[in-house]
């Protein structure tokens, strides 16, 4: 039963992976893709529904907040011109330090949380689920790309 089940999940998440590759409607496909990564993650991580419960409000602040940094180092990089000076540049690199601490704090905080919602082992893989989830998009989307040329 079991078995069964992760292959249902496997199956679906892969058909909204490709559906999200051949569309270029970005509202109706944020939707999908949010649904496909917890599709994804909960069949990589074998997270069960009690742990699923707890896990993703946990992982959905943490990934917001994640964003959110890295938009503000994205700004950050963006605000440099092409005559930067000396003085520009010091307090830019002092911003994208700041935001790195920001981001490894958040890590840190994340994975103590976490860990009350779903083993170590399962977060310590984490990382790597997101890792291959954002691969196979991009692999598709390549696809996709190569066959309009």
């Amino acid at each position: 039963m079991i078995l069964k089940k992760s292959i249902l999940l496997c199956l679906l998440t892969l058909a909204s992976l490709q559906a999200m590759a051949q569309r270029g409607d970005r509202g109706a496909d944020r939707e999908k893709l949010d649904a496909a990564r917890v599709a994804f993650i909960t069949n990589r991580l074998n997270l069960t529904p009690d742990q699923a419960e707890k896990f993703w409000p946990l992982y959905n602040r943490y990934n917001d907040q994640r964003m959110a940094l890295m938009k503000k180092s994205r700004e950050i990089n963006q605000s440099a011109d092409e005559n930067l000076s000396d003085a520009k540049a010091s307090e830019l690199i002092a911003a994208r330090f700041t935001v790195q601490d920001d981001l490894l704090k958040l890590e840190k905080t994340f994975m103590e949380e976490v860990t009350s919602a779903i083993s170590p082992s399962q977060a310590f893989k984490l990382s790597n689920a997101n890792r291959d989830f954002t691969r196979q998009l991009y692999q598709m989307q390549q696809r996709r790309g190569g066959r309009q040329d």
